[in-house]
């Protein structure tokens, strides 16, 4: 007699939407995917052009030389700066050096470099809200000489920040922030420094805010939830910490369907799905795949709010 067919255990997958790839991302690849097709392999990029290992690995086979510093690229190759943003020196170097380079820095991203040297022009001591180290913020902080950006990464750095004029400071964020966290710092320093100038419109950028939007709307319902991303990507780890905040019983950031452990849902009934802004849909979709391995997957979209940007890319590459 043939063994009875043991059913397999249902499982509930709420898609959070959005996720995944931004306008500034997507058109950060298509830049470096363009530059390959127009000049031939190989194409340097500074820096990973988006934090996501899946992306980097798929350049990289595609002809992409990733390198950290413009000394590493032979001037007769064109170079992209990663979307992240670079400071001014650097493509201040590649001219210098008679360089073919491309700027993939998200647009977002160039906003807060536009708005932190309208602060400096106006005499406006500047502080930036950030993750010491990130490249954006090293990018940002490099738009003006040394010393003309503080940086503040917590509320304990608002308190203790000392101005040279408490009557003329201004702030600026990294676009990738928790909107939660950032709140609370910039509510400290407007407590502290009424008159403080703040950015037109909010620096952390539309696809963050949306991406953590979306994660509250299926954390509480979550006995597990999953962010595809990599361990360097910022907005992929705050969406964890968010997931956390807003009621997921676990949280886990993996990078691909091989970071799943099946132990996490011995009892689970419903799991959440996201995706940072630097993931692709591919990962997702084999996050998927690898649940109904094992489960009786049944997918809910949830969505938070629908995306319409998109970002024109250089000239160079459309012609």
């Amino acid at each position: 007699m043939n063994a009875p067919v043991v059913p397999r255990r249902p499982l509930k997958v709420l898609l959070a939407a959005p996720r995944g790839f931004c306008a500034g991302v997507d058109r950060a690849i298509q830049i470096v995917e363009r530059a390959i097709e127009k000049y031939g392999a190989p194409v340097y990029v500074r820096h990973e052009i988006v934090h996501n290992r899946y992306v980097v690995e798929r350049l990289r086979a595609m002809g992409a030389v990733f390198v950290e510093e413009l000394d590493e690229c032979p001037a007769d190759r064109p170079v992209v700066f990663s979307a992240h943003g670079v400071p001014k020196s650097v493509p201040a170097e590649a001219q210098a050096r008679q360089m073919l380079y491309l700027d993939a820095t998200c647009p977002l991203v160039s906003k807060v470099h536009v708005e932190a040297q309208r602060h400096y022009d106006a005499g406006r001591e500047i502080v930036l809200i950030g993750h010491a180290g990130h490249p954006e913020v090293v990018g940002t902080m490099g738009q003006l000489p040394d010393g003309a950006v503080t940086l503040i990464e917590t509320v304990e750095d608002a308190l203790a920040f000392t101005p040279r004029d408490p009557g003329n400071v201004a702030f600026a964020t990294q676009t990738t922030l928790s909107v939660e966290d950032t709140s609370e710092i910039v509510e400290a320093l407007r407590a502290r420094f009424p008159a403080i100038a703040a950015p037109h419109k909010e620096d952390i950028c539309y696809a963050t805010t949306n991406r953590q939007e979306a994660v509250k709307t299926i954390a509480a319902a979550s006995d597990v939830l999953l962010v595809l991303g990599s361990a360097n990507s910022s907005n992929s780890l705050r969406l964890v910490e968010v997931g956390r905040r807003s009621g997921a019983g676990q949280a886990h950031l993996i990078d691909d369907a091989s970071g799943l452990d099946l132990a996490w849902f011995e009892t689970a009934r419903t799991v959440g799905v996201t995706a940072g802004a630097s993931a692709p849909e591919v990962l997702v979709q084999g996050v998927i795949d690898r649940l109904a391995e094992t489960f009786d997957v049944e997918v809910e979209e949830i969505s938070a709010r629908e995306e319409t940007v998109s970002f024109k890319l250089p000239r160079v590459l459309v012609a």
